[in-house]
């Protein structure tokens, strides 16, 4: 069993992107600049966008947070994405999810420029993800396919199950599998017999927020488990949605967590900031 280490390829995806962002200063006076929408006083969201902002002065990154109370209205929201639609230091915007309940969540990512779309969550950049073409890509699944490639390990032909159907994880990941020639099974709330379908495959993409969901009679020997999930249980720590302990002594690869996706999300974030500010014209 060897462990995939997300946080050292993360911190050699940040090396990369600062050398860059050296050049891009050097070569065209470019900073590349996010912007982060945060609204409401969400521990988790607010401990987030902290460690984004701390990532981005690490590379040299120009950002900034707009801060806002979870009863600002929807129009004001918007009011304040146009305006970074159009400041040009800013080349990356993202909101931070969830948003309050009064907030349409598809009407405010429909509003960001797709071109500033470092999240991957516009329905341009979705769509140009599902047909294969060049786009802004949901940062989660691109870190994980950035460990797949770190290792070396082959996804075509190999029979995938990811589980968790969601926008933000599973629909884009699967997507990514595909169009690397993987065979794709995605499985949600409702599928009937979800060990019927991981206890088959080759490798298992898991991310929905289930502590310990993936058991060791749901794996078969040999196989790749990917876990996106990160859960705080009673004691205080954190777990994934894999029963680690007990899965890992079958597993050829494993992610463990903390220390596997999570921080391939952010670098990834980064690295869709820095693909936005080479695109300017």
């Amino acid at each position: 069993m060897q462990l995939i280490d997300g946080k050292s390829l993360a911190n050699k995806v940040q090396t990369n992107v600062s050398s860059e962002v050296e050049q891009l200063k050097l070569e065209k006076n470019i900073v590349p600049g996010l912007a982060v929408i945060l609204i409401g006083d969400d521990p988790a969201s607010h401990a987030y966008v902290k460690m984004k902002a701390k990532a981005c002065e690490k590379v040299g990154f120009y950002s900034i947070t707009h801060n806002m109370p979870d009863t600002i209205s929807q129009d004001e929201i918007i009011a304040t994405i146009d305006m970074m639609n159009k400041n040009p230091r800013i080349d990356g915007i993202l909101v931070q999810l969830p948003l309050p309940k009064h907030v349409d969540t598809d009407k405010i990512l429909e509003v960001i420029d797709p071109k500033k779309d470092v999240d991957g969550f516009h329905a341009y950049n979705v769509g140009r993800l599902v047909t294969n073409l060049d786009s802004f890509v949901a940062c989660t699944p691109l870190g994980v396919m950035k460990m797949f490639e770190e290792y070396e390990i082959e996804l075509q032909g190999q029979d995938v199950c990811v589980v968790g159907a969601s926008n933000i994880v599973g629909k884009p990941m699967a997507s990514l599998l595909l169009n690397a020639d993987a065979t794709v099974t995605i499985t949600h709330i409702h599928t009937k017999d979800l060990k019927a379908h991981t206890s088959k495959a080759d490798i298992i993409v898991v991310g929905v927020g289930v502590p310990g969901l993936i058991k060791e009679d749901m794996v078969k020997e040999g196989a790749i488990v990917i876990d996106i999930g990160i859960n705080r249980i009673a004691d205080g720590s954190l777990v994934g949605d894999v029963d680690f302990d007990n899965v890992s002594k079958k597993c050829s690869y494993i992610t463990p967590v903390p220390g596997g996706v999570g921080p391939m999300t952010i670098a990834m974030l980064l690295s869709n900031t820095l693909k936005a500010a080479k695109a300017r014209t």
